[in-house]
């Protein structure tokens, strides 16, 4: 058997193969390696961060409209013309309210005068329901002495009148005895005479005492009413804390129908500068409808105004990405249609999905439940607006993508 020789020319040249695939296996590995490393420190970044693209700018659409009836004067406003707060939109014709704050301003100084004269009338009314109970008291006493008084001139014109009839009734007697015994001549026609003349004297006299007795009756009958009178008088002048109650409380009424005067010529006030119509904020008109001429109603909308002082984002997040997410966490916002980025942060979450907000929400009762990932939404408010946007790039409606910081 021949020896197979090996010659050191083909042993290097062996060597000089072997290292070049050595070392190419190197490189590949050290490739791969740094290829998994950034791939882990990548993926590790990552999950720093949670981003969407289901995401857009949201802000206030201010249905403006007229607050009373009118017609309209002039429209200060176009199309998609920028406003700020308080300039002049439209204004009604102010002619009728005019009238009405007028009439609201007459009828004030009316109920102002009326409590003015009821607020006077109260001490008035003290005072004089005082003087009228001593009054009528003083009265009361009077009267009750003129009743005893005639009451006494009666009983005396009593007696007199028996008296009288006493007396008339001898002097009738005595002219009865006296007709025989002048017709016997026993006395003289004389005395006859005088005995007639004493009776005729009795009788008037019992006529006078029957009249005086009438007259003491009525007396007595006039004074017993008027002292009904002076004890009605008292009855009413001791009303005198409850007239003066009924003042006060007229005067407090005349107070409040004061107050009610001033709050209609306020609602006439205020009825007369609702008919110039002013943007309520910083914004763009749109949806203009208002025209000049035309007859609006309470309610009515003139225009929409898209504000754009407050504005923010509304991103709509996988439930999977909220484990980490809370307020005040930081947020780059990248809008396409100004090409820049824009410091946030998380405000809130939403209190349900889209779905369960949705006009159909899911029914998943049937038994053909198919798990499905929702999305949250999520509001982030821009750091500094006016810093940031300071001519109102942003727009509600415009498409972002929002970046959150969700570690440290």
């Amino acid at each position: 058997m021949a020896e197979t020789t090996t010659t050191p020319a083909s042993t290097e040249q062996e060597t000089e193969i072997v290292q070049p695939r050595s070392r190419r296996r190197g490189i590949i590995i050290i490739v791969v390696a740094i290829i998994a490393v950034a791939a882990l420190a990548f993926w590790w970044h990552s999950t720093f961060y949670e981003d969407t693209d289901d995401a857009q700018v949201s802000g206030h659409l201010i249905q403006v409209s007229s607050r009373i009836q009118g017609q309209v004067l002039h429209v200060d406003v176009a199309e998609n013309q920028v406003v700020k707060k308080g300039d002049p939109i439209a204004e009604l014709d102010p002619r009728d309210y005019q009238v009405a704050v007028e009439n609201a301003k007459a009828a004030l100084a009316s109920a102002q005068a009326a409590a003015q004269a009821a607020n006077v009338a109260v001490p008035l009314t003290t005072i004089n329901t005082g003087s009228n109970l001593t009054s009528a008291n003083a009265q009361l006493s009077g009267s009750h002495a003129q009743v005893q008084q005639a009451q006494g001139q009666l009983q005396a014109a009593q007696a007199r009148v028996t008296q009288a009839q006493a007396n008339a009734t001898k002097a009738q007697n005595d002219l009865e005895r006296y007709k025989p015994l002048v017709e016997k001549d026993v006395i003289s026609k004389q005395q006859f005479d005088a005995a007639v003349a004493a009776n005729a004297a009795a009788q008037a006299a019992v006529a006078d005492a029957t009249a005086s007795a009438a007259a003491a009756a009525d007396a007595v009958r006039v004074a017993r009413q008027q002292e009904a009178a002076s004890e009605a008088s008292v009855k009413y002048a001791q009303t005198g804390p409850q007239q003066i109650a009924a003042q006060n409380a007229h005067a407090r009424q005349a107070a409040a129908q004061v107050q009610q005067a001033q709050a209609q010529l306020d609602q006439a006030e205020l009825n007369l500068s609702y008919t110039k119509i002013v943007a309520p904020d910083d914004g763009i008109i749109t949806r203009k409808s208002v025209e000049v001429n035309q007859n609006v109603s309470s309610g009515q909308n003139l225009l929409t105004l898209v504000s754009l002082s407050d504005i923010w984002v509304t991103a709509n997040f996988k439930e999977t990405q909220l484990k980490h997410m809370g307020p005040n966490q930081p947020v780059e916002i990248s809008v396409d249609a100004t090409g820049k980025s824009y410091p946030a942060h998380v405000t809130q979450i939403g209190g349900a999905t889209g779905s369960v907000l949705s006009l159909f929400p899911p029914e998943n009762a049937t038994g053909n439940y198919v798990k499905v990932v929702q999305r949250v939404p999520v509001r982030i408010d821009f750091d500094d607006l006016k810093r940031d946007d300071p001519n109102h790039q942003l727009r509600p409606g415009l498409s972002v993508e929002p970046k959150v910081r969700v570690k440290q």
